[in-house]
């Protein structure tokens, strides 16, 4: 049975989430149609376009994204303390730009004075939207939504586009968060469709690459949450990670994906291994196992521990193989 979004989502225990979002019909989302011979492949930049453009608007930052060619993959991290921090006023133009409001936000917004039988639906309408720009369900639902109706329009058909629920984990730890934004930039290297990462369209790291390679300035993207380095005890909003050592890691895993051979990893390479603590075996399994050995939760058992006690679960799922992979 499918566990209800508000049990999995813990903010008090991490930001940082996967969610994967499927098609189900045999026509792609993206790509070629191997029975009509349509290519669908642009529509792989319609929902690349559609997330980094909804990232502006929400209090929701990109970590990582992969557009393949029948689903697509997120790293997602929820900033709530923005969307707390962020006026009455800025609440309703951000969710503006999403939908067109109430008939209270719109005579607000024009300059109009409020009653105080209107204000007091206003203040609860604004609370609901702060709530929203917080959430990943309306993140995802608008993300999807969008996409379903151009596709439908574009087919000239009706009917669902996507999976009735995107599947979401949470990424309790450090490891845990390396582990996934590398599972989730290798995937068109896996999939075959790109052989290195440069080379994978409608991918994090390709973006991130090319900022990186071409020293623009700032040095990386905007639209994407930033490397803010190591650990340290004040640390600005950003990737735990130095952008050098994450992007040095998945060029050697994906150097090492090959079906012919196991492949290993210098891990003399490879700081960023060394700090979160997985041994090369390990980090080659999950990045390119990551969905098949974990169906919930990610992160060490201490991370797991905190997260089920703060959402009341009793059962840790993934616990043996966390122990196994990440401990």
């Amino acid at each position: 049975m499918a566990i209800a979004r508000k049990r999995q989502v813990s903010l008090v225990d991490t930001k940082y989430y996967h969610c994967i979002s499927r098609c189900v019909r045999r026509a792609f989302l993206c790509g070629e149609d191997r029975f009509t011979g349509k290519s669908y492949e642009h529509r792989r930049g319609w929902v690349e376009d559609k997330l980094l453009e909804l990232a502006k608007v929400f209090c929701i930052d990109v970590c990582a994204y992969a557009v393949m060619s029948n689903h697509t993959h997120l790293v997602l991290y929820v900033d709530d303390k923005k969307a707390n921090r962020l006026n009455d006023k800025a609440i309703i133009i951000r969710w503006h730009k999403l939908c067109k409001g109430t008939a209270l936000t719109q005579k607000y917004m024009q300059g109009e004075k409020l009653s105080k039988v209107e204000l007091i639906f206003f203040n609860q309408t604004v609370k609901q939207y702060r709530e929203r720009l917080s959430s990943i369900s309306w993140f995802m639902r608008l993300l999807n939504e969008g996409i379903a109706r151009r596709a439908n329009k574009e087919d000239n058909c009706t009917g669902r586009f996507w999976e009735g629920r995107f599947r979401s984990q949470a990424l309790l730890d450090e490891a845990a968060l390396a582990a996934c934004m590398a599972y989730v930039d290798l995937n068109p290297i896996r999939a075959k469709m790109a052989n290195t990462p440069e080379e994978s369209d409608h991918t994090s790291v390709q973006k991130r690459l090319t900022y990186a390679k071409d020293g623009k300035q700032p040095k990386q993207p905007k639209q994407l949450l930033r490397f803010a380095g190591m650990p340290r005890q004040i640390i600005p909003k950003g990737l735990p990670f130095e952008l050098k050592s994450y992007l040095e890691l998945v060029e050697l895993t994906g150097r090492c994906i090959r079906e012919d051979k196991r492949g290993y990893i210098e891990s003399t390479h490879l700081p960023l291994l060394e700090r979160v603590n997985i041994s090369p075996e390990n980090w080659l399994k999950l990045t390119t196992q990551f969905t098949r050995v974990f169906h919930g939760a990610v992160g060490r058992p201490s991370s797991q521990a905190s997260y089920c006690e703060n959402l009341n679960r009793k059962r840790r799922a993934n616990i043996s193989n966390c122990e196994k992979l990440l401990a």
